[in-house]
């Protein structure tokens, strides 16, 4: 009987939509601590907490960011690619979050398709970022800024602590108000989320909004942590990377199911396994097709279909003919 619960127990845990993500980053963190011993290591110097563990997690804060703002986009139906260009111009929250409410207003209130709608932005915003900085990097000399990407705090990395108060701010929203399920109506069907009184446009609009004010928050991050600004190649692909986390949490691209925690998961995935990639000696060249090659790996064993065919397979009876 023991033996049976555990078993039942063991079979709803693999079920979980974030089962496989939880066993993918572990995996990833095995695979990096089995050639590199010190991964794991935690060494406090200065004040500060070293380590590869707190390098992963200070490199992955912009890419959470950028995934929970486009978390809520996914959920709404939609999805940003401009988030790359927006982190990447020069005029901090105030112009990241008016980049957010243009792409929300041309989805909501236009009508465009969300992929046409911020490809515009992406193409633009680019162009813009590198008409501020005049094509050139911008070297900062500003101290207090610094702070930001490459500061401390009680030990560990600011940028941190900026992660957590907007995952814990998004996450008491989405919880303790209304928020989570209207946008889980909007994102099902958005049709009878209006019937029924939901203000879908405005939603929207807010989702694009709120993901346009993370991508320029992670942009200050990412400026502050090089000191320097680079309307060229800051943000570069990161749009892609926030997909991938997103989608590799668990968060359906058709819309309605999301989650916030599974956002951050997939972030940390595609972050360690960058590490991997370059701790590894894995040629720049390629580092792009093993990525991709793990991510489709990922995505096949979160797929119920691709599973319930493999336990066909598996359980087929033995063919007339053949050895039982």
């Amino acid at each position: 009987m023991l033996e049976k619960n555990k078993k039942n127990i063991l079979t709803r845990a693999m079920q979980h939509r974030l089962a496989w993500p939880v066993i993918t980053l572990l995996l990833l963190l095995a695979i990096n601590t089995a050639f590199n011993p010190s991964f794991l290591h935690l060494e406090w110097r200065d004040g500060h907490l070293y380590g590869s563990l707190i390098d992963v997690l200070n490199r992955a804060a912009p890419l959470i960011l950028v995934s929970l703002g486009m978390t809520l986009v996914i959920a709404t139906r939609g999805i940003d690619i401009s988030v790359g260009a927006v982190v990447a111009i020069l005029g901090a929250i105030g112009i990241a979050l008016v980049c957010g409410l243009w792409n929300g207003l041309l989805v909501a209130k236009v009508g465009m398709q969300p992929i046409i709608a911020t490809l515009i932005l992406m193409v633009a915003g680019r162009g813009i970022a590198q008409l501020i900085a005049d094509g050139q990097i911008i070297t900062i000399y500003y101290k207090p800024f610094f702070f930001l990407g490459s500061g401390y705090l009680l030990g560990l990395p600011f940028s941190l602590f900026i992660v957590a108060a907007v995952f814990v701010l998004l996450y008491l929203a989405i919880t303790r108000t209304a928020l989570g399920l209207f946008i889980q109506a909007v994102g099902i069907n958005p049709t009878a989320a209006r019937v029924a009184g939901v203000q879908a446009r405005r939603l929207i609009i807010g989702a694009y909004a709120f993901c346009g004010a993370c991508a320029g928050v992670a942009g200050l991050l990412i400026s502050s942590n090089v000191k320097s600004a680079d309307g060229n190649n800051a943000g570069q692909l990161i749009e892609l990377d926030a997909i991938l986390a997103v989608t590799l949490g668990g968060t359906a691209l058709t819309g309605g199911r999301f989650s916030l925690v599974g956002s951050v998961i997939g972030a940390l995935i595609i972050q360690t396994l960058t590490y991997a990639i370059y701790s590894l000696g894995v040629p720049p060249e390629i580092n792009l097709v093993v990525k991709a090659g793990v991510v489709f790996v990922v995505m096949l064993l979160q797929s119920p279909e691709f599973r319930a065919e493999i336990r066909s397979l598996v359980q087929r009876p033995p063919q007339e003919g053949q050895r039982p």
